[in-house]
């Protein structure tokens, strides 16, 4: 115990001295107090005896008034030092006032007062310090007879004022050394922080890789059996849907469950394939109304049932332009499901074309309940859904579909007004030689 307790007392001494400002008031207050105390060690003359060692006192106290001010209001720290330097420089002169004016010793306390705070303000000012200790001296020297001349001062002012210079030189030097390191410090730091958040963004995509090659070998592995089983609920459900009777009409049910439960399933395994086999377009020119109002017509009846109204509008103005028919018709596909998984019975379900200066856009508008900010900022995450059945992939492969065409998707959303997604694709033709 009696060792931690003088390094606690070291640490927080440290702390509180780590500031600059806090540092020059100490060592400020240090080199004056201890000036002052070395000075009164000099026997005064009867008639310009002073109470040195008070003086001293009060002028510690003085010090640490300083101080106090810095640590309570470190933003006023260049006034507060101005003030004090002030103060300091009236100080020495009154001491010279009073002890004998040019014949006192007093006037060496401008030594370490201008040299310190050339340190602190810099060498212009050092050398304006050291001006005016020279013009106090002299004034201390005209108001105390004998007048000792223009010499003294003026060597004052120069042996004060070119170390002053000299020492403001090198502190500023130091602070752009200093603030350089800061820089780089800063810069390091940064550049480390940015290489830890790659090392495991790449440690996250390589267990991302691992995940999809191993999820990629399992829906291969499964579409066998998914298709032996969906056959055999064929020939299941052909067996006992003659049969008229209690049981044979719950088994017919229970069949059809089966195969709906298995087409989810070959869905979902076709899914995955094709994300984690995403074919390169291949660019032919076609055109954009003709695939939307084929893939409308296609997804009319499943609306239908769902008692969703599908609605079609496209664009005349749209020309022909080459794209991939197939990916851009699963991204089209992809969207209308997300906007009837979304749309209750009785909603309405839009598609459009629409030409805008040389890119095509296709818009799908559900009339949902919107897309809440949270769901909104992790729409396109892979593996992202807020359905129980989900894969979580059919925005992200609707966006690298559109992205491989190099366009970009977008969308926008009011809770409880609604949904719209829009492919914007550039018109795209490509030279035939």
């Amino acid at each position: 115990m009696a060792v931690i307790a003088p390094s606690r007392t070291r640490a927080a001494l440290l702390r509180l001295l780590e500031r600059d400002e806090r540092l020059f008031a100490v060592l400020l207050a240090f080199v004056m107090v201890g000036g002052l105390a070395s000075l009164g060690l000099v026997p005064l003359r009867p008639r310009h005896r002073v109470d040195v060692y008070s003086l001293v006192i009060w002028f510690a106290l003085y010090k640490a008034g300083i101080f106090a001010l810095v640590t309570v209001n470190p933003r006023a720290t260049r006034r507060i030092f101005t003030g004090a330097l002030c103060i300091d420089l009236l100080l020495v002169f009154g001491l010279l006032y009073l002890t004998g004016g040019g014949d006192s010793l007093f006037y060496l306390l401008f030594f370490p007062l201008v040299g310190v705070n050339a340190y602190y303000f810099g060498p212009w000012v050092g050398l304006l310090m050291a001006l005016v200790a020279g013009l106090l001296y002299a004034a201390a020297s005209a108001l105390v007879p004998p007048w000792v001349g223009w010499t003294p001062p003026l060597i004052l002012m120069f042996l004060v004022g070119l170390p002053a210079f000299a020492l403001g030189q090198v502190a500023e030097r130091e602070r752009r050394a200093r603030s350089e390191v800061e820089r780089l410090y800063a810069e390091l730091t940064g550049t480390l922080t940015r290489l830890q958040t790659a090392q495991e963004e790449l440690v996250e995509a390589e267990r991302m890789a691992t995940v999809g090659r191993l999820s990629l070998k399992v829906a291969h592995e499964v579409r066998n059996p998914i298709a032996a089983i969906e056959l055999n609920a064929e020939l299941l459900g052909d067996m006992v849907q003659g049969r008229v009777s209690e049981d044979g009409t719950e088994a017919t049910a229970l069949v059809s469950a089966i195969r709906d439960q298995v087409t989810a399933l070959d869905a979902l395994t076709e899914e995955y394939l094709a994300f984690a086999r995403f074919p390169r377009p291949q660019f032919e020119e076609d055109s954009i109304n003709d695939m939307v109002t084929a893939v409308a017509e296609f997804v009319r009846p499943l609306a239908a049932r769902q008692g969703v109204g599908l609605q079609v509008a496209t664009d005349p103005a749209v020309p022909s332009m080459e794209f991939d028919r197939t990916l851009l018709r699963q991204a089209v596909l992809n969207l209308l499901k997300n906007g009837l998984e979304a749309v209750s019975q009785g909603g309405t379900l839009t598609l459009t074309t629409q030409r805008v200066g040389e890119t095509v856009e296709i818009a799908v508008t559900d009339s949902g309940p919107g897309i809440s900010p949270e769901v909104g900022r992790r729409l396109f995450e892979q593996f992202f859904t807020t359905k129980p059945q989900g894969t979580g992939l059919g925005l992200a492969i609707s966006r690298q579909i559109v992205e491989e065409h190099g366009g970009k998707i977008r969308w926008s959303s009011m809770p409880g007004a609604g949904a719209t997604f829009i492919l914007a694709l550039p018109i795209r033709k490509l030279e035939h030689v």
